[in-house]
């Protein structure tokens, strides 16, 4: 049976999508951002067992060559995920389709979708395509929260039953993506045209990284790149917070309101309707 990696499932979220949403984030991820921040969600548990000699409240231990991660003795501190030296930890687990339907359907009477988040949730795509296909006969709409690094219009099985996609653009330079993420951004700007093209793009989002990236330069092109498309996808400009982040990859600060409100007035000069800031 064909399973998923899934670092965690939030029962009830309304920042991923529009309405009451159950999210589910994926482990794995083939971006290594400067500021990414969920570093757990990167790669996957290495074994190494550092977390075991940080937890004070037992929930984890070794058996013969893994890490065993126990839930119900777990409190949520945290600091399995900051001793770990290897962008994981160990809370990630395998989960079939209808292990991941059972919790979805304890609360479907409240929510109005699903949305695959991560880490990078199309790298588990065979594994997307059988839950929306489960999620869809409960009367409940699918959405991708991507990096846009795979190419949408060569997985048309997946798409079909995606209803829209949330997408970043790090950042609209190729070399500054490069040095943000490790990868270049040829295939995530062809997403952004090619989704809007079959309107299954709901959402374009970037980050501001004050003295990092060239924020101006980001939000006034990708702007202009979202109103040659359709002007009514929103656009999601997303404040850079010091929280989870690895502070040895990036040392920059808060963008305060003001830059926030003058970034948006970029992007809506530029002829976005529907900009918000995070």
């Amino acid at each position: 049976m064909l399973k998923g990696l899934v670092n965690k499932i939030i029962p009830f979220s309304l920042v991923d999508g529009p309405g009451n949403r159950t999210a589910i984030f994926f482990q794995g991820c083939n971006f290594n951002c400067l500021y990414c921040h969920n570093p757990e969600t990167i790669k996957k548990c290495r074994q190494c067992g550092a977390c075991v000699l940080i937890c004070r409240f037992d929930a984890i231990s070794i058996v013969g060559d893994s890490v065993i991660w126990n839930e119900e003795k777990c409190k949520d501190c945290g600091e399995c995920i900051k001793s770990c030296p290897n962008d994981c930890g160990p809370k990630a687990k395998e989960m079939s389709v209808d292990e991941i339907l059972e919790k979805i359907i304890k609360v479907k009477p409240f929510i109005s979708g699903i949305t695959v988040s991560g880490g990078e949730c199309t790298l588990q795509k065979e594994f997307l395509v059988d839950l929306f296909e489960k999620v869809r006969e409960l009367g409940l709409t699918t959405f991708v929260d991507s990096n846009g690094s795979i190419d949408f219009s060569r997985n048309r099985e997946l798409l079909e039953l995606t209803d829209k996609v949330m997408l970043d653009i790090k950042s609209f330079d190729n070399v500054e993506h490069k040095m943000l993420t490790e990868k270049d951004n040829d295939t995530v700007i062809k997403n952004a045209r090619y989704l809007a093209s079959v309107n299954k793009l709901y959402e374009v989002r970037t980050v501001v990284v004050p003295g990092v990236l060239n924020n101006l330069n980001n939000v006034n092109e990708i702007s202009k790149l979202i109103v040659s498309l359709n002007p009514e996808i929103r656009y999601k400009l997303i404040k850079y917070r010091p929280i989870g982040v690895r502070t040895e990859k990036i040392k920059t600060v808060q963008p305060d309101n003001e830059m926030m409100e003058e970034l948006k007035e970029v992007a809506t000069r530029n002829g976005c309707k529907n900009v918000i800031v995070v």
